[in-house]
């Protein structure tokens, strides 16, 4: 039985998404556990529809399309569901896109999003979800970030943003933006919008202050800068609770790993900083297990290893080898080091049980370049499906939910 839900203009509404640069379906995997029903996803690469298809099973909702199609794109959407996700190209927006900001070829793709939901005209879904990387914050002193949410503001969305860490669910350092767009016409109670002026007893506020966690002073500062044509609202949730994660719980040990010989774990020891090569020696010297994560990068002109034995660094698309992760095991008073695994790569993502039929580096590259599920799931858990429930819950009794 699926309920249905009545929109303001009378359109009724089922606990369907759209996602939008879906890549390889984590968001999907994220959201599908509490019932949402993705009914459209999109995404250019085939090489991630053939990874998504051998999770989700062959999908017909998946379309293979530039999102500068918009025609194409939009009339795959017979009526707009509840919730759109976008993972956007975060590509301009960092260092490896050399900072092009989001006019650059592939973070501009974001506009055409805009684009589809433009199209939409008078049934738009209730909420939108952005992510992207925090670099989203800083590209052009902000003024991307200012652009970007204004233009979502002018399609009738009130806007919140909170930085979210996949390491308080995984043991992987990737802390992402996710932007939250909550439609005027959508009845939540829920969603508390900013009042005008200074107020001490703000509901915004307060809800605001009670998650400084997920809210870096940067990002406090560029809103409060940032105007939008709607406004700023924000739902009541409680800040995350960071358990503590080991490396160990993700990394594989047994001697059916491709473990490096002797000499190339030698080669990669030496690339290590002073520090990296004591605390290794320490390790090795007491007889303790310790799993550690390291990365090769060019430092004052020559190639490191750079290692940290608490969580792994952020898992990137693995073009080069200074992409790609390694992974540092001293057990029994040995050092073994190889490359990591797509399986292990997946775990780090919170997507352990994926069903993986591609070749490593395709699987990786799927993977570096996703969300953290669990990330999605607490999102879910405390924001999408409570205001979609409460939007339910203030229909007047004639719109009252109908089973299908």
């Amino acid at each position: 039985m699926r309920r249905r839900h009545t929109g303001s203009e009378g359109a009724a509404y089922s606990k369907d998404f759209a996602e939008f640069f879906a890549g390889i379906g984590l968001v999907h995997l994220g959201l599908q556990p509490s019932g949402w029903r993705c009914v459209y996803a999109n995404d250019i690469e085939p090489k991630k529809h053939a990874m998504y298809e051998a999770q989700f099973g062959r999908a017909a909702h998946y379309h293979l399309e530039d999102i500068w199609n918009t025609d194409a794109v939009a009339g795959r959407l017979a009526k707009a569901p509840f919730l759109a996700t976008a993972s956007f190209p975060c590509v301009d927006l960092s260092l490896a896109g050399h900072w092009r900001g989001i006019d650059g070829e592939h973070s501009s793709t974001y506009f055409g999003f805009l684009k589809v939901l433009e199209r939409m005209r008078r049934e738009r879904p209730k909420v939108v979800m952005l992510e992207n990387v925090c670099g989203f914050l800083t590209s052009r002193k902000g003024a991307d970030f200012q652009r970007a949410l204004g233009g979502l503001a002018e399609l009738g969305y009130w806007v919140d943003a909170i930085v979210l860490d996949a390491k308080w669910f995984v043991p992987q350092s990737r802390p992402r933006l996710f932007v939250f767009g909550f439609h005027d016409t959508l009845d939540s109670p829920l969603v508390i919008r900013r009042r005008e002026g200074l107020a001490l007893d703000d509901p915004w506020a307060m809800a605001v202050d009670r998650t400084a966690v997920v809210r870096p002073n940067g990002l406090l500062s560029l809103s409060d800068r940032t105007y939008l044509p709607t406004g700023w609202a924000t739902v009541a949730f409680p800040p995350p609770q960071r358990m503590e994660y080991r490396l160990l719980e993700v990394i594989d040990l047994d001697d059916s790993q491709e473990w490096w010989s002797d000499e190339e774990t030698s080669r990669h020891y030496e690339m290590m900083e002073t520090p990296s090569k004591r605390r290794v020696d320490e390790l090795i010297g007491s007889g303790d297990r310790a799993i550690g994560a390291a990365f090769r990068r060019t430092r004052r002109g020559q190639t490191r290893c750079e290692v940290r034995f608490d969580l792994a660094g952020c898992l990137r698309t693995p073009k080069g080898g200074s992409a790609k992760q390694i992974v540092v095991a001293v057990v029994g008073g040995k050092l073994r080091m190889r490359w990591m695994s797509a399986r292990e790569y997946a775990r780090l993502q919170g997507a352990g049980e994926f069903n993986i039929t591609v070749p490593p580096l395709q699987a990786m590259y799927g993977f570096g370049d996703a969300v953290c599920v669990p990330a999605v799931r607490w999102i879910d858990r405390h924001i999408l499906t409570p205001v979609f429930e409460s939007h339910s819950a203030a229909l007047p009794a004639h719109a009252a939910p109908a089973s299908a």
